[in-house]
């Protein structure tokens, strides 16, 4: 009797060991997916945000949530990201985006608005066509949906939203971008 204590004792003690570790790795994102390759000519350009989870940054914007994208001859991409604020006035923001490493997928990129502080960008799913992206941080305290046009079809959304909440995204806390 003694050894079958020890055995589900055991048994208990890995299952809860390799939840644990199960967790620990999808909260630093080593478990998150970004798509295999981006052509960055064709990622440049104007995307509208759809949705997008809080940001502190966008606390301001009331609508016409925008970012564009250019590449530099330098192989960086410049990062415009604009808004309407309440007052009806302009805010924006400008930047650079780079790959993370030349080891990983360029769909991972890092973004500095203030050097030298940068952030995660990770290019989650994306339209053959380069119609949409879905984009976050592997901490899953960031998500966008962008879209070239200002307004995306609901199933379509729908099926990005819940490829989202399959990579562990909070998605019940989302914002809705008024695009006019």
């Amino acid at each position: 009797m003694p050894e079958l204590r020890l055995r589900r004792s055991y048994s208990l003690v890995t299952l809860l060991l390799g939840a644990i570790f199960v967790l620990a790795g999808r909260a630093s994102g080593e478990t998150m997916q970004t798509v295999p390759h981006v052509d960055l000519n064709r990622y440049q350009g104007r995307w509208y945000e759809i949705v997008r989870l809080p940001l502190r940054w966008e606390n301001k914007c009331a609508s016409d949530v925008t970012a564009n994208y250019t590449l530099r001859p330098d192989g960086k991409i410049g990062v415009l990201n604009q808004c309407r604020k309440k007052d009806g006035s302009l805010s924006e923001s400008k930047g650079t985006a780079r790959p993370a490493s030349k080891q990983e997928p360029n769909s991972k990129l890092k973004v500095t608005f203030f050097w030298p502080f940068s952030g995660d960008y990770w290019i989650l799913a994306l339209d053959p066509e380069y119609q949409w992206a879905l984009v976050g941080t592997p901490n899953r305290k960031n998500l966008w949906v962008l879209s070239r046009q200002p307004h995306m079809e609901k199933a379509a959304l729908d099926r990005l939203l819940e490829h989202a909440r399959s990579l562990g995204f909070d998605i019940t806390k989302l914002i809705y971008t008024k695009q006019n």
